[in-house]
């Protein structure tokens, strides 16, 4: 039996570690017909690996690229350079086996990575139904040109496939990620990651969600869902579960039918989730969602001004947003803000209403970050209007160094200015450059904790903190 190795190349760990799903629900689709490793980078970052290597000498190496920058301007860590640095040279200069990249980052930029890393095939998008193909096809020594979203370097240049596609339903064999990684690491600092569903209909301009996973929502069964998790939480105990899809509550009611299972099941779980898409806040999502285990969402409305929520093509009003607030507000569900300021049309006074909103409708407890500057990626709005506008010319790549929008209106200097400000005076909003907190005030927030026995989001014990260097102040 051919073996594969798999390696996780994702180092960060701000907020928080995140296990690498997708590398894992590949492990065990290959399992079938394939000896399988995963090596996960997150807390090893490739010390290891070369050793790996040589012990299991695996027959082909797939490379997960999940992120290429931090998307903050001002402070930039760009995480290719370590990629190279740590994990695909060292490994490419032991074994002259096959090298194959994916993951987000690699479909986001496949022709600059497989110009950069030297390696011999990448894949776009998801992985689950092409690789076992792929392989096939490399141990048998056939042509790949074929294979729908593979792309091949060869002197010639970089040569796509025969296009995208994410016409494959979403896996219903999800994987038991603590079989393919040691998820000791995890157990109290990170979370463990459950994906719903695939695609995203919406169109904010500058998302490259519906470029990954597709257009349409591929949603798996609630009871699927449900089962993944018991089992989960019968094998590892207290672990906080995470929804990782781009918006939780879409299509309508799916969110709803996956907390009625979770409550029918009687599971005592601790749940959290990314976005929760305004328009379809309801009292009966909230209400379902503290009954099966709650306790933390992101709220991403990225603006409160009518004008820039038309400007992002957010699909949803400022009645739906206040909407949204309010429930946040009557069940106590602790939360993340997250807003985006600079985008097309962005002024003055665009600003100042997302800061009313934040004033009058957002809980001091819970976390506004606020974020300046779009990332320009290729493939979305964003880019063509870039591109339209001048800003980027044709041609140009806008991998490294990255592009990013600022709107005419508004220049940077003066919205770092304004977003400043509003953070000095509200203890709650957070300029993305300060959001990760110092080794001190970690510290102060866990004694705190335990002398208080809270058992709050550590974002909410963090915002206490600061609300009292504020005071002294």
């Amino acid at each position: 039996m051919k073996r594969v190795l798999l390696v996780n190349t994702n180092i960060e760990r701000a907020p928080y570690p995140v296990p690498p799903l997708g590398l894992c629900m590949l492990a065990t689709v290959l399992s079938d017909r394939f000896e399988v490793k995963i090596y996960d980078g997150v807390f090893d970052e490739g010390n290891c690996l070369v050793a790996l290597v040589q012990q299991f000498n695996p027959d082909f190496i797939g490379f997960s690229i999940r992120n290429i920058d931090d998307v903050v301007m001002d402070r930039l860590i760009f995480y290719i350079d370590d990629i190279l640095e740590k994990f695909i040279r060292p490994v490419m200069k032991i074994t002259g086996v096959p090298v194959i990249l994916g993951g987000s980052g690699f479909s986001i930029f496949p022709g600059e990575l497989m110009d950069m890393t030297g390696a011999d095939f990448g894949i776009v998008g998801e992985a689950e139904a092409i690789l076992p193909v792929l392989l096939e096809r490399i141990q048998n020594c056939q042509d790949t040109a074929d294979i729908p979203s593979v792309i091949t370097s060869k002197k010639s240049g970089i040569q796509m496939g025969t296009g995208f596609s994410f016409s494959q339903p979403v896996p219903s064999r999800f994987p038991e990620i603590d079989r393919w990684i040691d998820f000791t690491p995890y157990q109290n600092k990170g979370v463990y990651s459950i994906q719903t569903k695939r695609g995203c209909a919406h169109g904010c301009i500058y998302c490259t969600y519906p470029l990954i996973e597709g257009r349409k929502f591929r949603a798996r069964a609630p009871s699927d869902i449900a089962e993944e998790i018991e089992q989960a939480h019968h094998r590892l105990g207290y672990v906080t579960f995470e929804f990782v899809d781009s918006t939780f509550n879409d299509p309508k009611g799916h969110a709803e039918s996956i907390c009625r299972e979770i409550i029918r099941r009687n599971l005592k779980v601790k749940l959290r989730t990314m976005g929760i898409n305004p328009r379809h806040a309801s009292d009966e999502l909230f209400e379902l969602m503290l009954q099966a285990g709650f306790i933390q969402i992101d709220a991403t409305p990225d603006s409160a001004s009518p004008r820039m929520l038309e400007s992002l093509f957010k699909g949803f009003t400022l009645p739906d947003i206040e909407k949204l607030a309010l429930l946040i507000r009557k069940y106590n569900m602790p939360t993340m803000w997250f807003f985006l300021f600079g985008g097309p049309g962005e002024d003055e006074s665009t600003f100042k209403e997302t800061l009313d909103f934040i004033d009058a409708f957002i809980n001091p407890a819970d976390l506004v970050y606020m974020n300046a500057g779009l990332r320009i990626y290729p493939g979305t709005a964003l880019y063509r209007i870039a591109k339209k506008e001048g800003r980027i010319h044709a041609g140009q790549s806008v991998f490294q160094p990255p592009a990013y929008y600022y709107s005419d209106q508004l220049s940077k200097d003066h919205l770092d200015h304004l977003i400043r400000q509003a953070s000095l005076k509200r203890h709650h909003c957070m300029p993305a450059l300060e959001t990760a907190p110092s080794p001190a005030m970690i510290s102060q927030a866990i004694e705190l904790r335990k002398i208080n026995n809270l058992d709050e989001p550590m974002f909410r014990t963090l915002l206490r903190i600061r609300a009292k260097q504020r005071e002294r102040e």
